[in-house]
């Protein structure tokens, strides 16, 4: 039986070379389209696909660089276009053919590789992607074919994902992700990915090809549904603190958001301390939250007129979520409470974003206007600083907690009395006064000084603890040492 088997593969292989033979060598019509067709089909089988002879694909690869030479030649201005659409369908059948024999064969991806049917593919990949047609959607399924056969070919083989790496990167990779077609780029991003290790990341980062990384970045905003684009930025662009600091610099800060956003997430969504996300890409993004908070305040005044100011204040605000997230006890960022005078910023910017929302009414002010919230506490308002003052609170928290130097900084910064301002339910700020009781619990945790600053402000009237008390907490002093305790309220 197994020779019968044989012996019909044998004669299958004959007679597809021999077909293929024939479309070399005869005027292309549509019955040499039924031909590869045929062979596409054939190919879907393992057995059939792993008994094919180098012959049928060396055809496949001669008939592809004809095709590629006559769409050159139709497409010239001096040629009819009569031809175009059966040459497209030519091609988008060769990679089929080539995509089917890839599946789960090494034994064929080495073949393809070796007779150079890399080198053709992407040159009629950018023929069709750098040509001007009179209908663009005519390219779009000979584009996804041929970049489903890169994907295929590359797949657990190493030296054909390089083979592609060397071919189209950079350009040809940011031509295919930005063309118009969401199937073809969402296939291009699958190629990247799969190309992608930790040096190709590293190559990425550099400034003559930083472009293709910002592309992907954009891709995730813009189409978030792309799976693969955000598998290259969390699997690959964020444990390169290279290729971040490259990318951010360069971005817009629609972009800048996107990325804060996945860091942010990576940080929410990894139960273990290894995020993959490195020290230098959170010392990186502090710097830079301090570079630029100030831009938050222009949010108060009215004068955040355009669109571009509006997104560098919603930067800043994304900034200080991705601190607030990696320093809620994620050891690998513990470092950053010694980050050079990142405490200090903070509390300077409460400071200055308390005074000004007390200063008059404006995004800043506190507000007991709770119909604008859900019942699971999520505000149903779009303002872009809801929560933003306890989230400084909560940063400075973070900070503070089990570190004397850095609760002596902020009793020496004058930001007790400021927190324990605003221990009051404010609708603006969900959870407030949970953060402030929590920051002024970590201030005073083991340090007598902050304890006695507490205890002269209530003695003197300053603090005002009435807020505290209504939300069932109270200060309390035993052997000299304030406690944050709760209050049992009799039933």
């Amino acid at each position: 039986m197994k020779k019968a088997n044989m012996a019909a593969s044998t004669n299958g292989n004959l007679d597809i070379s021999a077909s293929i033979a024939v479309i070399l060598n005869e005027k292309l019509c549509t019955e040499h389209l039924q031909i590869l067709k045929t062979f596409t089909c054939s190919l879907r089988d393992k057995e059939y696909r792993d008994a094919v002879e180098e012959e049928a694909f060396s055809g496949i690869s001669k008939v592809l660089s004809r095709l590629y030479d006559e769409l050159q030649a139709a497409s010239s201005e001096d040629e009819d276009l009569e031809s175009v659409p059966l040459l497209l369908q030519l091609i988008s059948e060769c990679f089929r053919a080539q995509r089917n024999a890839c599946v789960q064969s090494t034994r064929n991806q080495n073949l393809l590789r070796e007779l150079g049917v890399i080198d053709v593919s992407l040159k009629l990949l950018n023929f069709l992607q750098t040509k001007t047609w009179e209908s663009k959607d005519t390219i779009f399924e000979p584009l996804r074919c041929g970049i489903q056969f890169l994907g295929n070919l590359a797949v657990g083989n190493q030296m054909c994902k390089d083979e592609i790496w060397r071919l189209s990167y950079p350009t040809l990779l940011l031509q295919l992700l930005s063309t118009d077609d969401e199937k073809a780029v969402n296939y291009a991003s699958m190629v990247l990915h799969t190309c992608l290790n930790e040096a190709k990341v590293e190559e990425m980062s550099e400034p003559q090809n930083i472009q293709l990384a910002l592309r992907v970045m954009e891709l995730c905003r813009t189409q978030p549904d792309l799976d693969w684009t955000v598998l290259i930025a969390t699997q690959h662009f964020l444990q390169s603190s290279a290729l971040v600091e490259s990318m951010y610099c360069g971005m817009s800060h629609h972009d800048r958001v996107t990325l804060l956003e996945l860091i942010f997430a990576q940080l929410k969504e990894e139960d273990s301390e290894e995020c993959g996300i490195p020290p230098d890409v959170a010392r990186f993004l502090a710097s830079s939250f301090q570079e630029g908070c100030g831009a938050v305040l222009t949010l108060a005044t009215g004068s955040a007129s355009s669109d571009e100011v509006l997104q560098e204040a919603l930067t800043v605000i994304s900034l200080l979520d991705v601190l607030c997230e990696m320093t809620s006890d994620l050891k690998q960022f513990m470092f950053l409470q010694n980050h050079p005078d990142l405490l200090v910023t903070t509390v300077e910017l409460l400071e200055q974003v308390h005074a000004i929302g007390k200063a008059s009414k404006n995004i800043f002010s506190s507000a007991q206007n709770f119909s604008s919230f859900s019942g699971d506490g999520d505000a149903s308002s779009q303002s872009p600083v809801i929560s933003f003052k306890a989230h400084l609170i909560r940063l400075i928290g973070n900070l503070c907690h089990n570190n004397p130097n850095n609760q002596n900084k902020v009793r020496e910064l004058e930001g007790m009395p400021l927190i324990l301002d605003n221990c009051n339910i404010d609708s603006n700020n969900p959870f407030i006064s949970q953060w402030a009781i929590f920051t002024i619990r970590n201030l005073l945790e083991h340090n007598v000084q902050n304890q006695e600053v507490v205890a002269a402000l209530e003695r003197h009237g300053t603090a005002d603890y009435s807020a505290l008390r209504e939300l069932g907490f109270l200060v309390e002093e035993r052997d000299g040492s304030l406690l944050l305790k709760t209050v049992r309220k009799d039933s």
